[in-house]
């Protein structure tokens, strides 16, 4: 297992891959507990999850 299977940010392993937005500054890959973080850091509010059949 290299790095590109753990989270840029937690180094947890990762199952699903999600890439983080540009403006966040971040280099390689996050897994989906820092990607939602991340999120909402810079989007604050309420969001609607558009593709919850891959939960």
């Amino acid at each position: 297992m290299g790095t590109k299977d753990k989270c840029s940010i937690c180094s947890q392993k990762i199952k699903l891959r999600y890439n983080p937005m540009e403006e966040w500054s971040i280099d390689g890959i996050l897994c989906g507990d820092c990607y939602s973080k991340k999120l909402n850091e810079y989007y604050p509010g309420e969001h609607v999850r558009v593709n919850k059949e891959l939960d």
